[in-house]
């Protein structure tokens, strides 16, 4: 505890009982001592026990105070000064953290990651508003829940966390909230470990092959082309009661720090009548469910022609050398009738 100097232990023996773990008791320091543990009428060590859930999970220490995780509940921890040192609020119950690295501190917030729920705690517990909660939990090895790993990449307003599939015993995904304008958007990427940039100009990650990354630097490192995509959820207009008629696209893209002579994205926008329905042609030729169009740095606008009840736009890239930054690509739409 940084200000006022004590050390301190989740899940300890307790002083009367060595060789005995006790999951839910907190044990710490005299003042100013590495070593001192026992407590006694002339010092500041001491213990204090959780009264709900099961195990300590994580704690995580902010400005104010300590946030102590169980599995089933969240508490603060805060210096009183003597002769309690310490005193222990329990904030909320019916709260859960998938694993010891599963939550982290950004500027007065904390957030993580729960067995079915995203969390942030800003002096109470909200629930965060997930668009892709379900993706999320349904398709998680809830049996490799602990290596789920949080992270934060605060110039882009970002929480990330990696976590395995169902498929895969180590981590193979990630779901990204972005706090800044309350987005979310997920991926494929393995890493065990993400630490934000402060001592490195960039944030450092770990994987599961043992090596070290240097993330938000270089397109193509190991000499293949980096592939990278961004996809939109559907979007339409009148609830889908509607036809959309598209014509027009005006894109919205920078290639700063591009290598490539000629860098280029390709936009496409697809199309569909009914929500379960595939991306298909329709019966007049000259108007078919995807259209793609690739822009390079100076394009202005696109001319297309794309027809359905739903939307969305995807942007990629697999060229050498290419990076791009994405703004707020606009198409132009109508009304199309409801047939």
């Amino acid at each position: 505890s940084d200000r006022d100097r004590h050390i301190i232990a989740f899940g300890c023996d307790p002083e009367n009982n060595i060789g005995t773990q006790d999951p839910l008791l907190i044990r710490f320091s005299d003042q100013e001592s590495l070593t001192e543990w026992n407590s006694l009428p002339t010092n500041t060590a001491g213990d204090l026990r959780l009264g709900s859930g099961s195990a300590i999970v994580n704690a995580i220490e902010t400005r104010q105070q300590i946030l102590v995780f169980t599995d089933t509940s969240l508490h603060t921890m805060q210096y009183l000064g003597p002769p309690f040192t310490f005193g222990i609020n329990l904030v909320s119950e019916n709260t859960t953290i998938a694993g010891p690295l599963a939550a982290i501190p950004v500027e007065d917030n904390v957030f993580w990651m729960g067995a079915q729920e995203f969390y942030v705690y800003g002096g109470t517990v909200q629930r965060l508003p997930c668009t892709v909660r379900d993706y999320v939990f349904s398709d998680i090895n809830e049996d490799q829940l602990e290596k789920v790993t949080a992270g934060s990449n605060t110039a882009f307003s970002e929480v990330w966390w990696f976590y395995p599939s169902a498929s895969s015993t180590e981590n193979d995904r990630y779901v990204v909230y972005n706090y800044e304008q309350q987005v979310w958007y997920y991926g494929t990427l393995e890493r065990s470990f993400w630490m934000d940039r402060g001592i490195f100009d960039q944030p450092i990650a770990a994987g599961p092959n043992n090596y070290l990354y240097t993330q938000e630097t270089g397109f193509d490192d190991d000499g293949a082309a980096f592939t990278a995509y961004i996809e939109s959820s559907q979007f339409d207009i009148e609830d889908g009661t509607q036809f959309s008629f598209v014509r027009r696209l005006i894109p919205d893209l920078t290639f700063r720090n591009s290598s490539a002579a000629d860098p280029t994205a390709l936009f496409t926008l697809k199309a569909r009548n009914f929500p379960g329905g595939d991306y298909l042609q329709t019966d007049n030729s000259s108007v078919t469910k995807t259209a793609s169009v690739p822009v390079e740095q100076y394009t202005n606008d696109a001319n297309i022609r794309l027809r359905g009840r739903s939307l969305a736009i995807r942007v990629s890239s697999d060229g050498l050398g290419v990076g791009w930054r994405l703004g707020s690509p606009r198409i132009e739409i109508r009304p199309d009738g409801r047939r």
